[in-house]
């Protein structure tokens, strides 16, 4: 049995070195490339200020944020629901620079960095390979695999990580059906719940190389 987690961060800027901060983490499950219902969903408050570029992405103000979580509140129950899992993030660097950073604030860190805990296959490196010398965002990966997107005003980690697990499973082999949502009246059924369980299991350590990482701004060019 495989289980994967689909993951997403948004955060308050770019670069963890200079102070920015998660701000939301969403997460969904698959089992053999088949969701199973049971997602993470996390709003955090980062105790700064959101950058006004990066609140154009995500739409995530800080009168927004002031009541939620800190990251330390809820870090277990992600660590709980990531641990052993093959993760699929669309350019890893980005996210798991972040999840280290906000792990190393932690008491006495019992998990030191995901990387320990997880195999890691980021997605853009695969979409690069596959189509090299294209664009390989989100965005431009739903528009070549015809996957529909329409709803994504703004960028939302559980949103994401939703439509990144169609776009993996039909890049690397198909069963889009499997994601196929029935609508009525042009409203969007919900593929996931909110429910989640812990399959632990342990896996090799895969990071991408130098060549396939990229700023995050590639991750919407």
């Amino acid at each position: 049995m495989l289980r994967q987690v689909v993951l997403d961060t948004e955060t308050t800027g770019l670069n963890p070195a200079t102070g920015d901060r998660i701000i939301e983490v969403g997460a969904i499950e698959l089992v053999d490339r088949k969701p199973t219902g049971n997602t993470l969903h996390y709003y955090i408050n980062p105790d700064r200020t959101v950058a006004e570029e990066a609140l154009k992405v995500h739409g995530l103000s800080n009168e927004f944020l002031n009541d939620k979580p800190r990251f330390f509140e809820v870090a277990d129950e992600i660590m709980t629901f990531i641990m052993g899992a093959e993760l699929i993030i669309h350019n890893a660097e980005f996210d798991l620079g972040f999840l280290n950073y906000e792990l190393s604030f932690l008491r006495r860190n019992p998990y030191g960095t995901i990387n320990d805990h997880c195999d890691v296959i980021d997605s853009l490196a695969v979409a690069r390979k596959l189509h090299p010398g294209q664009r390989n965002s989100l965005d431009a990966l739903c528009k070549r695999y015809n996957i529909k997107n329409s709803h994504r005003t703004f960028h939302g980690a559980l949103l994401d990580a939703e439509i990144l697990a169609q776009v993996y499973i039909t890049m690397t082999g198909g069963q889009e059906q499997l994601f196929t949502t029935q609508q009525q009246d042009e409203e969007e059924v919900p593929l996931f719940n909110s429910e989640h369980k812990v399959i632990p299991k342990t896996l090799r350590i895969v990071r991408a190389t130098e060549a396939e990482l990229q700023a995050h701004e590639h991750y919407f060019g």
